[in-house]
């Protein structure tokens, strides 16, 4: 007798498949702490079985990490796209607001899943909190770049203390339902943190 307790899946070409598998983690890792999800029911979602996930995924901790990864890689592309579109002599100050627009944009697009590792921190795997360090790294070595090439203590200070701040403003916004009213206070605020920590937009 034929089983009838298989889960129903539709059938995709092995491109497709790893697409629908990873958009289903993503809307599933979006308003859940990590340990609230499980890979049954992101097999569920993407009309799959969970056998079949671990064929394009290393389980829930690989899957999760791909999200992650992604989600970094939308952001980091969507900023080179932001500074290419500015003209050639633009101001760094201008340039860095730029860059705040655009990382709002990525904030208020999914709030929730934006948030939720400040919420719960230490709750995603070793991999995913090192993909997100690293992205850091990288974007305080671009505005160090686009600042000035200056290497004081205080200037570094000043880059790291810059992203704390602004992750901090941005889950106050995020806790406020992100009112489009409150953007550019938000966005001067950030400047203005940078700017007084640096003394000068070229120290």
């Amino acid at each position: 007798m034929p089983r009838t307790d298989r889960t129903p899946r539709r059938r995709l070409d092995p491109e497709s498949r790893r697409a629908a598998i990873l958009a289903a983690a993503a809307e599933a890792f979006s308003d859940r702490p990590y340990g609230d999800v499980t890979l049954a029911s992101i097999a569920a979602s993407a009309e799959a079985s969970v056998p079949l996930v671990y064929r394009y995924f290393d389980g829930k901790e690989g899957l999760y990490t791909a999200v992650v990864r992604e989600a970094v890689a939308t952001l980091g592309s969507a900023h080179a796209a932001a500074q290419e579109r500015l003209a050639p002599g633009v101001s760094a100050r201008d340039r860095v607001r730029e860059s705040i627009t655009v990382y709002l944009d990525h904030v208020a697009s999914h709030p929730d899943s934006w948030a939720l590792p400040m919420r719960h921190p230490g709750s995603e795997p070793a991999e995913a909190i090192e993909i997100r360090l690293q992205a850091r790294r990288d974007y305080v070595e671009l505005l160090a770049t686009l600042l000035a090439p200056n290497r004081s203590a205080r200037h570094d200070f000043a880059l790291w203390g810059y992203f704390g701040f602004l992750d901090a403003a941005c889950l106050r916004w995020v806790d406020q339902g992100c009112p489009a009213d409150d953007r550019w206070a938000l966005v001067d605020a950030a400047l203005g943190s940078l700017e007084g920590a640096l003394g000068d937009w070229a120290a």
